[in-house]
């Protein structure tokens, strides 16, 4: 193990993604300055918990409820509408990129939702100290593609991600992703069973057609845009 470090915190894994885009607006900052730490969960991070222990659920949301897991939120849309949704269900959210996190930390405010959870950083650190099979339903909607072959190692849909989630996940949680990309539904569907799920599709409108609560993202506005179809497909965890 190497004593260098990525800004990520962890003290040996690759991050490739962007931590940060375009200048923040001054409203932007105000939200993470002023609203982010009171969202946080605590001790994810490698600084707060070296030896990688485990957390409790529990304690985040004050009580034993459901807890869900979004994967890369982007800009919150969809995590900020599953929570007004679902008021009774604890969500928590991971996503580096502290633009994104800003644009979460605005929809909160103006939708008032209290069961959710931000981590703002590498999800691999929050499947480090999440309990075993804690996770009810997961989601991982519109991932970062790495169109290139030599960087399809990259994907969250690789061993190095899909064995800790499935470590998390409950006997029968639900684990949802959209991409529009053929080539990611290609190793989505090759991967994703083989670390302990089964892909729940019949027939064509299981994957071509959203889910009965999906909220369309910017990120798949933009693919409608470009003349891309979205896959929708839908795991559950064996076991």
């Amino acid at each position: 193990m190497t004593d260098t470090k990525h800004p990520s915190g962890a003290p040996w894994r690759n991050f490739y993604g962007r931590f940060k885009g375009k200048t923040l607006r001054d409203s932007q900052m105000d939200y993470l300055t002023e609203d982010l730490a009171g969202w946080m969960p605590k001790n994810i991070s490698w600084e707060d918990n070296p030896d990688r222990n485990p957390i409790n659920t529990a304690d985040i949301f004050g009580d034993d409820r459901e807890t869900w897991l979004e994967v890369g939120f982007g800009g919150g849309e969809h995590l900020v509408h599953q929570a007004a949704e679902n008021p009774n269900v604890g969500i928590i959210g991971c996503e580096p990129f502290i633009n994104g996190v800003a644009m979460l930390l605005g929809k909160v405010r103006n939708a008032d939702v209290k069961n959710i959870s931000i981590h703002p950083g590498d999800a691999r650190d929050m499947l480090d100290v999440l309990p075993d099979a804690s996770i009810a339903r997961a989601f991982l909607l519109y991932p970062d593609p790495w169109p290139k072959k030599r960087h399809h190692r990259r994907r969250f849909v690789t061993p190095e991600h899909l064995e800790p989630l499935a470590r998390v996940m409950k006997p029968g949680a639900i684990f949802r992703v959209a991409t529009d990309i053929p080539d990611y539904v290609r190793q989505t569907l090759e991967q994703v069973p083989r670390c302990g799920f089964e892909w729940l599709a019949e027939g064509p409108t299981d994957w071509r057609e959203p889910w009965g609560d999906w909220i369309s993202t910017r990120y798949e506005q933009k693919a409608l845009r470009e003349g891309r179809t979205p896959h929708y497909l839908t795991f559950r965890r064996l076991g």
